[in-house]
């Protein structure tokens, strides 16, 4: 069965760029990642550091700024909050454009792909069942 090559063209053009958004996404997601890692490491030093009431140098873009300790830890905190709302954001949304690049290809769903985690708060409660 002969296909037109217009319908063809366009077909691989959406597979195409449904792969590049899924790509793209997965790349922004490790981008995060590492920023998320390097604010941890940061945040690490800072907590064994034995003069914790001393001031920090923090890099802002190109210049470095001398911060409270413990302000620059809030600062950091807030921000690893951020980047993980962020990750997490994206990740779902990595969900939906693998499952349309999946049905664009005309293969069958990805199983269990849809799940969460369990909250900190549900695995106390299947913690708490389990032990009796």
């Amino acid at each position: 069965m002969a296909r037109d090559p217009a319908f063809v063209l366009r077909y691989l053009a959406e597979v195409e760029e449904l792969a590049e958004d899924v790509l793209a996404a997965r790349q922004q997601i490790v981008d995060l990642d590492v920023k998320r890692n390097r604010n941890r490491e940061a945040l690490r030093a800072l907590q064994k550091d034995p003069e914790p009431d001393e001031k920090a140098m923090v890099c802002f873009g190109g210049m470095f700024i001398e911060l409270p300790k413990a302000k620059t830890r809030e600062m950091l905190r807030q921000d690893q909050e951020e980047l993980d709302e962020e990750i997490n954001n994206l990740r779902k949304e990595l969900r939906v454009k693998v499952n349309r690049l999946y049905e664009a290809q005309g293969k069958p769903e990805l199983k269990g792909f849809n799940l969460d985690p369990m909250s900190a708060e549900e695995m106390k409660l299947i913690n708490r069942i389990l032990e009796g």
